[in-house]
């Protein structure tokens, strides 16, 4: 063997990096690091800044419905594609990938179910699917559902996350907003409740529809909630919003919705909502029924009382 020859060394060296998940997220709005088991345990919510996460319709339905109540109706009815639309893709195609990616066949999950032993007729967005998109199939499983619940004698409660109207059925989905505010308007005249959760984001046609008419507006946190998104409104108006504009904070600021319910507390407060509704409602009609002023329960006369103080005398 030479003075100058060299042996191979004999340490293994490896020549590829092997890619995996590590099971660690950055969180996108405090840039901490995040388990992923244990933001699951936490509903999705960041623990460190508890920015909430978008939930899948799945997932927001066991987050609501009593374990096993829930039952989906509606489920026959499928997109088509009458228009034949074509943008950089073929609607057709569209929908197929969605499906794939999403492993739902349309952006409405709709049911009956039970929130805290209370039936109530529930429809959920899935943002996943196409944005949320409101086509005709989310326009008339939604309509379904408040009519059930009309027929049933049911509370309906819808959970709005959309980027609005879907472009591709063009007039077809603007229709859905007329469809489903007339049924809410049907719902009504039967003194049902409808209570609407707006989470992150509703805009565009949901927002201007059924997503802003119900008894009581319910919003997660930060949630963007809006007709046309920040940019589109500053481009417009050549000016920039207020910090925060648009955002569900904002909103409870200037009246647009009732109240923000943190994810952990959503189940329970809506099941006292509809308890409440559904409990005055009984308690007016025994009241009729009796004649006596008497008969009005200690709940029912703290509810007049706070409309009178919230509701000047002149109006």
């Amino acid at each position: 063997m030479g003075l100058f020859s060299r042996q191979k060394p004999k340490i293994k060296i490896q020549t590829t990096k092997k890619d995996g998940f590590s099971g660690w997220i950055k969180c996108t709005h405090c840039n901490d690091m995040i388990h992923a088991s244990e933001m699951e345990q936490n509903l999705h919510c960041c623990p460190k800044c508890d920015y909430h996460y978008r939930l899948s319709g799945t997932q927001r339905m066991h987050l609501l419905a009593d374990r096993g109540s829930f039952e989906e109706l509606f489920s026959e009815f499928k997109t088509i594609d009458p228009l034949e639309f074509v943008d950089t893709e073929a609607y057709k195609k569209r929908v197929a990938i969605a499906k794939s990616n999403s492993g739902r066949d349309e952006a409405a999950l709709v049911g009956v179910c039970s929130i805290n032993g209370q039936k109530v007729a529930l429809g959920i967005m899935d943002f996943s699917f196409m944005a949320g998109s409101m086509g005709s199939v989310v326009g008339e499983r939604l309509t379904s559902i408040i009519e059930y619940g009309i027929e049933k004698n049911l509370p309906v409660v819808i959970v709005s996350s959309s980027g609005g109207a879907r472009m591709q059925e063009s007039v077809l989905s603007l229709m859905q907003m007329a469809k489903t505010s007339a049924a809410l308007a049907k719902l009504h005249e039967k003194k049902l409740p409808y209570i609407s959760i707006l989470t992150n984001p509703t805009s565009g046609g949901v927002t201007a529809s059924f997503a802003s008419l119900g008894d009581i507006i319910i919003a997660e946190p930060d949630a963007l909630i809006c007709f046309a998104g920040p940019r589109v409104v500053e481009q417009v108006i050549k000016q920039k919003l207020p910090p925060g504009a648009q955002k569900s904070e904002f909103l409870l600021d200037k009246g647009m919705i009732d109240c923000i319910v943190n994810r952990h507390d959503l189940k329970d407060k809506l099941s006292t909502f509809l308890n409440f509704l559904l409990g005055n409602q009984r308690e007016f009609e025994e009241y009729q029924e009796s004649g006596s002023s008497g008969a009005l329960s200690l709940k029912l006369k703290q509810l007049i009382k706070i409309v009178e103080e919230k509701v000047p005398a002149s109006v």
